[in-house]
C-alpha cells in the first residue's frame, strides 16, 4: 500500500473521501483510485459496489456508494 501524501488520507482522514474503485480482490477489500494515480486498499464489505463505481470511504471503510 502507498504512504498518504495529499490534504487528505483516504484511510485517516476525519471525513468520507470520494474514491473510484479501481480493482475487487477477496475478503470483502478493493484497490482504490485515491487520487494522484494512488491506488489504496480499502474495504468494501458494507456497500455493493463495482469497477468504476465511486464510493465514500471513511477510516479505510467503504460506508457509501454514490450515484
Amino acid at each position: 500500500m502507498i504512504e498518504c501524501t495529499g490534504d487528505h488520507c483516504v484511510t485517516c482522514a476525519d471525513e468520507a473521501v470520494p474514491v473510484v474503485v479501481v480493482r475487487l480482490l477477496d475478503g470483502g477489500l478493493a484497490d482504490v483510485d485515491a487520487g494522484d494515480g494512488r491506488l489504496e486498499q480499502v474495504s468494501v464489505a458494507l456497500v455493493e459496489a463495482g469497477v468504476g463505481d465511486t464510493v465514500l470511504v471513511h477510516a479505510k471503510e467503504a460506508i457509501g456508494v454514490v450515484t
